[in-house]
């Protein structure tokens, strides 16, 4: 017998599952307890009357969806928002954020600047990211005050970074990390973050790959940014980034390269063949000029990819929406074809897809029996939202993050029209205009 006396019900609206048959129920109804989705059907349906529950959601005029899946990010950099816009991708990372982050990387900048982000990815109707920066134990600790699904990346580079200034002590501290937060998976996730292979030295990257297989946790790195890395590395190691890793055997399937936007056909086989994942951050590589990813020919070759807005130092938001909408039309001006990246490929692509490329595809990324809540709700009663023909692409092409009425991560409502629960935003806000005011001011 079915136990009816669930902790959430949602009832009513347009329920787009995302599951493998991409089944669409009007007048849906969605049970929760547990923290686990027990219950999915079309409301009135046998079965579905005299429900005992603890809150009830109406979600009439509202699209009901999984959460979003923000594959790449940094966190911290929501303290740099708009501090070094319209320079190229060297030029704004070696002459303005690596000495930023030198001098006002710390503790309090790092929790309070990921609190700050999180309150802007709950409010657009993200429940999953990744990060990767410095200080994650900190950041982690903010991702538990807020409730959020995160996968944490301890950051590695070849030279003193903010949170460690003495280089050969990093990965002994990054293992007490994944030691002190595996076993809150799959909530929080920790993993590994080499920075690129133009950062990173031979021995790093192998290292810190060799550490993240022992632990059994997924390895992530930039990758083909910008085209100039290219000649960097062939003439620093005589051969391509792609190739240089290859032949480091770092590229397994608990790898997720971000960015790829110089990816050759040869480059997309050794990643089909051997199971890299791909994080495409369109809105980023395309205000640092940096290139457009192959994404429709790598999704021909079955490689995995998700979608990410990267920092906001470089995007400058971390609304999915926008980044969705950037997805879609990007890969169909690029290659002249109006129907590569189809708003339900590129929702995928936030959901599903996203999911699958931080491992979690097991837990969320649809609405199915048997998977963690992690749901939310969009408005469609506004101007721009009506009429609505195709869910789809009134989601990709219309709809913004500012629609999501209703946040659901876990099993525990986090947000409930447009009201935060687990962050006072107010605060938050304050917070890093006091970090902002430090930094033009030089303290």
């Amino acid at each position: 017998m079915r136990d009816d006396n669930w902790d959430i019900v949602i009832k009513g609206g347009t329920l787009l599952t995302m599951s493998a048959k991409m089944e669409i129920i009007e007048d849906s109804i969605v049970g929760i307890k547990d923290g686990l989705i027990v219950a999915v059907g079309q409301n009135g349906d046998r079965g579905f009357t005299n429900l005992k529950t603890k809150d009830t959601i109406d979600a009439s005029d509202c699209i009901v969806m999984p959460g979003l899946v923000n594959t790449h990010t940094h966190l911290p950099m929501v303290c740099f928002r708009g501090m070094a816009d319209d320079l190229p991708l060297m030029e704004w990372l070696t002459n303005n954020i690596f000495p930023a982050e030198a001098l006002f990387v710390n503790k309090k900048m790092v929790y309070e600047g990921a609190t700050l982000a999180m309150a802007e990815m709950i409010l657009s109707g993200t429940t999953t990211f990744c990060d990767g920066y410095f200080f994650e134990d900190t950041i982690t600790e903010a991702v538990s005050a807020a409730g959020m699904r995160a996968v944490v990346s301890q950051g590695f580079a070849d030279f003193a970074t903010p949170d460690n200034p003495r280089l050969e002590k990093m990965l002994a501290a990054a293992r007490r990390f994944v030691t002190r937060w595996q076993s809150h998976a799959p909530m929080i996730t920790p993993a590994y973050f080499c920075h690129s292979p133009y950062t990173c030295s031979p021995e790093t990257l192998v290292n810190v790959k060799e550490a993240a297989r022992e632990a059994g946790i997924l390895y992530l790195l930039h990758l083909l940014e910008n085209k100039d890395e290219i000649d960097t590395i062939l003439n620093r190691y005589g051969n391509t980034p792609v190739q240089h890793l290859l032949n480091l055997g770092i590229f397994d399937d608990q790898t997720v390269a971000v960015h790829c936007n110089w990816l050759t056909s040869d480059d997309m086989d050794v990643f089909a063949s051997l199971g890299v994942r791909v994080s495409h951050n369109p809105e980023s590589s395309m205000k640092l000029a940096a290139g457009v990813a192959p994404v429709p020919e790598m999704m021909k070759r079955g490689i995995k990819v998700g979608l990410g807005t990267d920092g906001c130092a470089s995007n400058n938001d971390l609304d999915m929406f926008r980044e969705m909408d950037t997805a879609a039309k990007i890969h169909k001006v690029t290659s002249l074809d109006p129907t590569v990246m189809s708003a339900q490929t590129v929702l995928k692509m936030a959901t599903t897809g996203g999911a699958r490329v931080l491992g979690l595809d097991k837990f969320i990324g649809s609405i199915e029996t048997g998977k963690k809540a992690d749901i939310i709700l969009v408005d469609i009663n506004q101007p721009h939202l009506t009429p609505l023909y195709n869910c789809y692409s009134q989601l990709v092409y219309a709809a913004r993050g500012a629609d999501v009425k209703t946040s659901i991560i876990n099993g525990k409502i986090v947000m409930k029209d447009r009201q935060l629960f687990t962050i006072d935003l107010s605060a938050a806000m304050e917070n890093v205009r006091g970090i902002a005011a430090n930094i033009i001011a030089g303290k």
